[in-house]
């Protein structure tokens, strides 16, 4: 392996290098069964006598910190002291001082207990997908053709904006089957949502500004708003979508998900998108769209984007990651043209684009039709997952009434018990490997809020959910 010693300045050089090594050792650098570098090998790199590095290791040998196998080479003992730089732990005082609000948001649930920290047998967790039908082959020839000398190029550094073709792909795909309308100009691909939500409240916010947030609601875009030093209301959510009386008359910035509200399902009604869009006209606010989960509408009529209401103040953010995987991290933003010179500088200070090879292969993968294909399979495989799960709930836990939803990959079950049988059932439940969740963990005010399941489909095949819901119904009979 590489060592990196440095002698330059020093005087006593065998010394140095005795250090060095310790304290590598000592820091865990080296670890016990690490093999060292021959002594005329470190000796050649240092540019000193090989001397110089064998009174270091026959020291090191001496202490107990190195031996010496023949045939093998010298390699760090397996007997060397256990000292206390070397138990894993690590300096949590002194050195550089971070922003407070790093506390408080590692302490929130989202990030102190990660919804995907841990595999499940049963996953009813929301947000998952069934990566095992995605169609993989088709995804690495196309990968593969951009990994060609040809489509490389020089290998120089791409547009912030994003790939040409992806972005022509995207703007042709929220026409298609959204009815959004928009040039590709003003499409940026992104890292995710999370990093088009990132970009959006940098280009339009600063410290202070007050976002309002659906409650129950997204918990990362509230951290992300968060973690910018923006001041968080939380909005309650009824029937109809977000309470636009509730809306603090001094919001800069309305987060929403009206096509399929996460995480409880409603779809905003057409008077309230109308109310919220003549709202943020009156308050010169803006409103960014989520329209996550919008491809998989099992019946129904589409429910019309805030964006064809009002393309002068929302910005319409969306991804792949639950039309393909959530793994490949792409996502994109269309923004008004007023505001999209700005989320390109943010995009380029903050990562300068995303992987060229992922976004080409993606803009073939919908060009070709692929994708498509792809959405229509699966919102059948989904829908008849909708259809089972919610006829269990119906039939098997009768203190729970499920919103009715007709698009996404989860349904939500509201009851009037007690927080805490549900917090027991869902902890009795993770130690059988039964995954769901709990509505208390999406609520962003402390004012009381819904109270029940969030029970996600996307990940857990057809023939295990009934099983897994009758381990989890049994575990809620042992709940308290």
């Amino acid at each position: 392996m590489a060592l990196h010693v440095s002698l330059i300045g020093r005087k006593d050089l065998s010394g140095e290098v005795y250090r060095q090594l310790r304290a590598a050792i000592h820091e865990g650098r080296l670890r016990p069964g690490d093999r060292v570098p021959p002594s005329r090998e470190l000796a050649s790199s240092l540019d000193v006598a090989r001397m110089t590095v064998t009174v270091a290791y026959e020291r090191l040998a001496g202490e107990g910190y190195l031996t010496a196998r023949v045939g093998s080479g010298t390699f760090v003992s397996a007997k060397v002291p256990m000292l206390a730089a070397r138990t894993g732990r690590r300096a949590t005082t002194g050195g550089l001082r971070h922003r407070r609000i790093w506390d408080e948001l590692n302490a929130a649930p989202a990030l102190s207990q990660p919804t995907f920290a841990r595999t499940a047998r049963f996953d009813f967790r929301s947000g998952a997908v069934d990566a095992s039908l995605f169609p993989s082959e088709t995804w690495r020839r196309l990968l593969r053709q951009q990994l060609r000398a040809e489509t490389i190029g020089a290998g120089t550094y791409g547009a912030p904006a994003g790939h040409a073709s992806l972005r022509a792909a995207i703007s042709h795909q929220l026409a298609l089957s959204r009815g959004v309308q928009g040039s590709f100009e003003d499409v940026t691909v992104t890292n995710g949502t999370q990093q088009a939500l990132d970009l959006t409240a940098r280009a339009l916010l600063g410290p202070g500004d007050r976002v309002a947030v659906e409650s129950p609601g997204y918990s990362p875009a509230r951290l992300l708003f968060a973690s910018l030093g923006l001041r968080i209301e939380g909005v309650p959510v009824d029937a109809e979508g977000l309470v636009v009386e509730a809306i603090p008359k001094d919001t800069r910035l309305v987060y929403v998900t009206p096509s399929h509200q996460y995480p409880l399902g409603v779809a905003m009604s057409l008077q309230r998108r109308i109310a919220l869009s003549d709202w943020a006209n009156r308050h010169k606010a803006a409103i960014v769209e989520d329209d996550y989960d919008s491809e998989f509408r099992f019946r129904d009529r589409p429910i019309e984007p805030l964006r064809t209401l009002n393309a002068a103040q929302v910005v319409y953010v969306g991804s792949f990651s639950k039309t393909t995987l959530p793994t490949l991290r792409l996502g994109f933003v269309l923004t008004p043209p007023s505001i999209t010179a700005a989320v390109r500088a943010a995009k380029f200070v903050a990562d300068w684009h995303a992987p060229l090879p992922l976004q080409g292969a993606m803009a073939r993968f919908l060009d070709d039709g692929d994708f498509a294909r792809h959405v229509r399979r699966m919102r059948a495989v989904y829908q008849a997952r909708h259809e089972l799960l919610t006829n269990i709930l119906a039939r098997d836990f009768p203190e729970f009434q499920v919103i009715p939803t007709v698009a996404g990959l989860h349904v939500s079950a509201v009851t009037d018990l007690s927080e805490r049988r549900i917090d027991d059932t869902v902890a009795r439940a993770s130690k059988i490997g039964v995954a769901v969740q709990s509505l208390s963990r999406f609520r962003v005010s402390r004012e009381p809020g819904p109270k029940g399941l969030v029970f996600g489909y996307g990940a857990i095949a057809d023939e295990r959910i009934e099983e897994g819901l009758k381990l989890l119904r049994r575990c809620f009979e042992q709940s308290r």
